[in-house]
Parts: structure tokens; C-alpha cells; sequence
């Protein structure tokens, strides 16, 4: 790995750390098979780990000690289930498609933009479920001058989890979007 890109796993960069809230796991749970244990390799404070856990998933969380780029995955590891760094969303993704696993990364919708990244997408049969409200989730400073809220729209990237289609639209539980 090279130095930037150690810097950039290892880092406190706090446009990296946006907690996930664990309302954002309802809309993928109906889709989320019991696989027999799931990897949150970006686990942070652990929102994602704790909600998966109390609905009854195996869960096997990691962050920044664990390098996930490089690295291979836990013994036993059927699916990955993460909100990664999006300064690296790139390299989660590739990654991921190498690793062979199914997967869910909790990503901003401007992920979507891009030739490179639209081709790449289209060729691996990547598929979305996207919710009707944003997301609110937790900073633990200002970014950008604004405080922890929703100002960017995200969307569960997936591959592997035989959705019905390819861009799921669906609506958020009242009051569990934060």
C-alpha cells in the first residue's frame, strides 16, 4: 500500500466519518440473507455491527486497524456489509468485486457519477436500493461548516444479493431516518 493510501485508511480524516446510523440498515434488511457472517470492515463506532446483531446477523467488525484493501478477509466471511470511507469508495468497491463476496457499501448517490465508474458498474451487475429520505448521520466535528445532518443522498451499492431489480426505490420507517 503506498503511503498516501496508508494515510488515507489510517487517517482521521473527518470527511471519512460519517457514523451510519442504524435506520439506514432497514432498507436492505429484507434483501440481507442470514448469511453465516457478515464483515463490517469499516465499522467505526460500530452503529452498523450493533443493529446487525440485534436482528439476529453474525457479524465479524473491523476499521481502521484491519487493512481491508489489501488484506484478505476474516475466516468465515460471507458477505460484506459496509459504510466505507468515501474518500476510498473506489477501492472498496474494486476490492470488494475481487474478493468475490456479496455486498452492501452504504455510499453517497455521487458515486454514481463518472464514465469509468458507470462502465465498471454496468459490467459487474452492480444493483441499488435506494430510500426515499437521506440519511442523518454522525460527525464528530463540523464538516464543511455544517453540522451532522443530511445533506448529501446515499444508497446501498449491492452485488450478490439477487435483488428483484437493478434500482430498488423504497421508503423509509416514519421516524427512522436518524
Amino acid at each position: 500500500m503506498t503511503a498516501t493510501l496508508r494515510n488515507r485508511v489510517t487517517g482521521a480524516s473527518s470527511l471519512d466519518d460519517f457514523q451510519t446510523p442504524p435506520a439506514a440498515l432497514d432498507i436492505l434488511l429484507p434483501y440481507l440473507t442470514k448469511f453465516d457472517m457478515i464483515w463490517e470492515c469499516a465499522c467505526g463506532n460500530g452503529n452498523l455491527v450493533n443493529a446487525l446483531r440485534a436482528n439476529d446477523y453474525k457479524v465479524i467488525g473491523t476499521d481502521k486497524e484491519y487493512d481491508f484493501i489489501t488484506s484478505p478477509p476474516p475466516a468465515d466471511v460471507k458477505c460484506i456489509v459496509t459504510n466505507p470511507p468515501y474518500s476510498l469508495k473506489n477501492e472498496f468497491v474494486a476490492r470488494c468485486f475481487v474478493l468475490g463476496l456479496p455486498f452492501a457499501l452504504l455510499m453517497p448517490l455521487s458515486a454514481l457519477e463518472g464514465k469509468e465508474r458507470q462502465v465498471f458498474y454496468r459490467q459487474s451487475g452492480l444493483q441499488l436500493i435506494i430510500p426515499d429520505k437521506r440519511f442523518h448521520f454522525a460527525c464528530p466535528e463540523k464538516v464543511q461548516g455544517r453540522e451532522s445532518n443530511s445533506w448529501f443522498a446515499t444508497a446501498w451499492f449491492c452485488h450478490g444479493l439477487s435483488l428483484p431489480r437493478d434500482l430498488l426505490f423504497v421508503e423509509t420507517k416514519a421516524g427512522r431516518i436518524a
